[in-house]
């Protein structure tokens, strides 16, 4: 059964298709043209017009949603412009709304770090620590403006307790019932982040982000985040990152068989990027080997910044 390209088509167990991939994208205040991520080859903190051209380039090759980070020009402790209704993120979101309508998924990443002047995913205490509920207050206000600009779901990437309860009250409370929220359920403090931080200009300016996000050795707990996300009302629960997690990803939708998300996260992206660069993987393979195993794992959708890529690829059959 394995002696053809058909007989393999006919028993294959895993499908991977464009529309099973979201591209997160980054958009920038104050540039007038693209800039490149250094660390993330092909990828660009875009301006909102190249913001367009990229998202629909991106769908007319079957990828069908999109995950933006927006990069302000001021930042300040809190993260105002997080909630300003003309800021970046809630322009970019209006702006792929008038280019994709319905026709595509625009998801919202809802956190305060590319926000703040500190970096980190919430406000702080005298003491230099996130203070979960004066954080989860003003997370009430991002995804209310978020909304307002036409997302279709806000995704919660701080790992603050009660973050899903809180914004489904918000939303609800100004009639935004329709508006789905993909939570960042066990989101890892993981070494695998740092070029993402270049792209959207946000690592802590001290510390880290152990005290808030999840321990890699556990695994257990990462399930009891997920079904607290789940009872609180979110509609997708994710994994991030994503290869070094496949165990609790498969676990989760074994356990729960709750729609998943994954992410595959910038540095999974860099990595797969220089070794193609030098020649030593075969990079077209090795892309869809791994979206590949993402999707066996469990994940009903990845988040990866090769979609644009392996939806051109998976076209050619």
């Amino acid at each position: 059964m394995r002696r053809t390209a058909a007989l393999r088509s006919l028993i294959r167990e895993t499908d991977l298709a464009p529309h099973d991939l979201i591209a997160p994208l980054f958009v920038k205040e104050g540039i007038a043209e693209p800039v490149p991520v250094a660390s993330m080859p092909g990828q660009f903190q875009l301006t909102l017009e190249a913001l367009r051209k990229e998202a629909v380039e991106t769908a007319s090759k079957g990828v069908l949603g999109f995950m933006l980070f927006g990069i302000p020009a001021n930042k300040d402790a809190e993260g105002s412009e997080a909630w300003n209704p003309d800021g970046i993120g809630q322009r970019a979101i209006a702006a792929l709304r008038e280019e994709l309508g319905d026709d595509a998924l625009v998801i919202s990443d809802l956190c305060l770090d590319e926000y703040t002047d500190h970096g980190h995913c919430g406000v702080l205490t005298n003491d230099g620590e996130v203070d979960n509920d004066r954080t989860l207050e003003l997370y009430r206000k991002v995804a209310v403006v978020q909304a307002q600009a036409g997302a279709h779901m806000v995704a919660p990437s701080g790992m603050m307790d009660g973050q899903v309860r809180a914004i489904r009250g918000a939303l609800d409370e100004v009639g935004s019932r329709d508006t789905g929220i993909m939570a960042y359920a066990a989101k890892y403090a993981s070494a695998f982040y740092g070029p993402f931080r270049e792209a959207a200009e946000g690592a802590p300016k001290f510390g880290d982000r152990t005290g808030y996000q999840q321990d890699p050795a556990n695994a257990d707990e990462a399930l009891r985040e997920i079904r607290a996300d789940i009872a609180e009302g979110a509609d997708v629960v994710m994994v991030k990152p994503a290869l070094p997690y496949l165990d609790v990803l498969r676990r989760a939708k074994d356990e729960t068989g709750f729609p998943m998300a994954a992410y595959h996260v910038s540095g999974e992206y860099a990595m797969l990027k220089a070794a193609a660069q030098n020649g030593w993987i075969d990079e077209r393979r090795a892309v869809l080997e791994v979206l590949t195993s993402i999707r066996r794992a469990g994940a009903d959708v990845v988040l990866t910044y090769h979609a644009k890529d392996a939806a051109g690829w998976l076209a050619q059959g």
